[in-house]
């Protein structure tokens, strides 16, 4: 047997408008899993991560986190969204507030921890991601690549089962990318399950269990990284390849 799937996606839609952005797609996570999904812009990857917790309702379809179908009447969104971290291309801190501050924010106002709890799991996501030395330090006090790593340490706090991640590098200058690269590896190295849009291609090649491939809305295809960078079954698959492993 098989474990059951940290996160099942079944038949999933969404149109903006008149304009279908995901047309049908099925996809099941395992525990610890990491899958990378790629695709040309506007293939509906990051679309597909926002339908995932529900940032973005899907049109027709099934999410279930945990066993917990998170379209269902009465589930608690936000108990769903501890559940299933997410972090984004922007790091989308308070620019008020401390690392710490920004971090611990969620764990009080939506965990009601005490501030004492609040900052002990706070300090300790932090230190996960290497940033123990900057937990006073306000975000334009840190690199982009610290703020990165600090969006990453807030979404671990809560401790999440699944770690989304929509393009987390694509904003940082080149010389910064390694920082965060390495903190993912390091929470996969822990067993994280987590579900990378991005076209860090060498990283998805070393890191990735599997690789989807996304196109129009569609999982084209699906392998390991081997299968995928070096034996793609769909010409659509090979001429995305060509173009992003040639710059």
């Amino acid at each position: 047997m098989s474990p059951r799937p940290i996160l099942e996606v079944r038949e999933l839609h969404k149109s903006f408008g008149s304009l279908p952005v995901l047309k049908g797609i099925d996809l099941a996570v395992a525990p610890q899993e990491l899958i990378f999904v790629i695709g040309p812009s506007g293939s509906g990857k990051s679309t597909l991560l926002r339908c995932c917790n529900r940032l973005e309702a899907p049109t027709a379809g099934t999410v279930l986190v945990d066993g917990v179908d998170i379209m269902g009447r009465d589930v608690n969104i936000n108990a769903v969204r501890r559940r299933i971290g997410m972090v984004f291309q922007s790091f989308n801190l308070y620019p008020h507030m401390t690392a710490l501050g920004n971090v611990t924010l969620a764990l009080r106002k939506v965990l009601g921890k005490s501030r004492a709890e609040a900052n002990a799991l706070g300090e300790a996501a932090l230190t996960r991601v290497g940033l123990a030395d900057k937990l006073e330090s306000y975000p334009n006090q840190l690199s982009g690549g610290q703020q990165q790593r600090t969006a990453i340490a807030r979404a671990l706090a809560l401790e999440p089962k699944v770690m989304l991640f929509d393009e987390p590098t694509s904003a940082l200058d080149p010389e910064l990318v390694g920082s965060v690269l390495k903190v993912m590896r390091d929470m996969r190295d822990s067993g994280m399950t987590m579900v990378v849009v991005s076209h860090e291609m060498r990283f998805a090649r070393e890191a990735a269990d599997r690789v989807l491939f996304m196109d129009g809305g569609e999982i084209v295809e699906e392998g390991s990284p081997g299968d995928i960078f070096g034996h793609a079954k769909h010409e659509r698959t090979r001429a995305f390849l060509r173009s992003v492993l040639d710059h």
